[in-house]
């Protein structure tokens, strides 16, 4: 006859697996942390671009000349320049009365990419949903 003894249950928590875990995230992390960029949010479309519906809104058109200075289409004075604080507070007047109204950025095209950013900037912090890019048709 044989006496068999008795085990003592173990009621530890073998952890070794879960640090292995917890190595390899950290190094996935150390890895793609560099490659995150901040940027502009702004929605691009999924097709071919279009132009806006002759039926939809007017939209909002905040533009730069090549002189960085900020223009918008609402006003009285629409030719002259603004203010980066006029035009936020501009727009967010205008999208509380319409909430819905598109809004695009228009640049001379030898503006510096930082003035454009800048506006994009600025218009985000306004509440601006999402923003577009208007571009001249390509003649051949």
């Amino acid at each position: 006859m044989y006496v068999r003894a008795k085990r003592k249950r173990v009621a530890e928590i073998n952890v070794v697996p879960y640090i292995d875990v917890m190595l390899v995230l950290l190094i996935i992390f150390m890895v793609t942390a560099p490659l995150i960029t901040q940027g502009v949010k702004v929605d691009l479309p999924q097709a071919d671009a279009e132009p806006l519906d002759q039926d939809s809104k007017t939209p909002l058109v905040a533009s730069v000349d090549i002189n960085g200075n900020f223009y918008l289409n609402v006003g009285d004075s629409k030719t002259e320049p603004l203010e980066p604080e006029e035009l936020a507070t501009l727009v967010v007047a205008h999208l509380k009365v319409e909430p819905d109204t598109p809004v695009v950025v228009n640049g001379d095209g030898n503006v510096p990419y930082n003035s454009i950013i800048q506006l994009m900037v600025l218009l985000q912090k306004a509440g601006v949903p999402s923003v577009g890019l208007m571009t001249d048709s390509v003649e051949n």
